[in-house]
């Protein structure tokens, strides 16, 4: 009789370690340019509108307020909603900021 030496069957080959990783990479770089850029870009540009206040300029603040900026201070804004009628805001609170009053 006559036996018939087998080999034992292999394990499958592993792919490369980037391969495994790489949906997880494209996912990261995906979340970046899709959520954390835009927002950082968002964030400097109200930083750079809420430093470039100055006294007169028409103001939309994020409680819906509307005024005329009377005086501005380090950290804070004195808003003008009426006549005689100021109020102190937080400089973070402005959203937008239209042409001044004498324009």
């Amino acid at each position: 009789m006559t036996f018939l030496a087998q080999a034992a069957p292999s394990a499958p080959e592993q792919p490369p370690a980037l391969f495994q990783f790489l949906p997880l990479i494209i996912i990261a770089v995906l979340f970046y340019f899709l959520l954390i850029r835009p927002q950082q870009k968002k964030q400097k540009e109200h930083q750079k509108l809420v430093t470039a206040i100055k006294t007169g300029d028409k103001v939309i603040t994020s409680g819906g307020m509307h005024g005329i900026v009377a005086n501005v201070k380090e950290s804070t804004i004195l808003l003008k909603v009426a006549d005689n009628v100021k109020i102190e805001m937080d400089k973070a609170a402005v959203v937008s900021v239209s042409k001044s009053a004498e324009d």
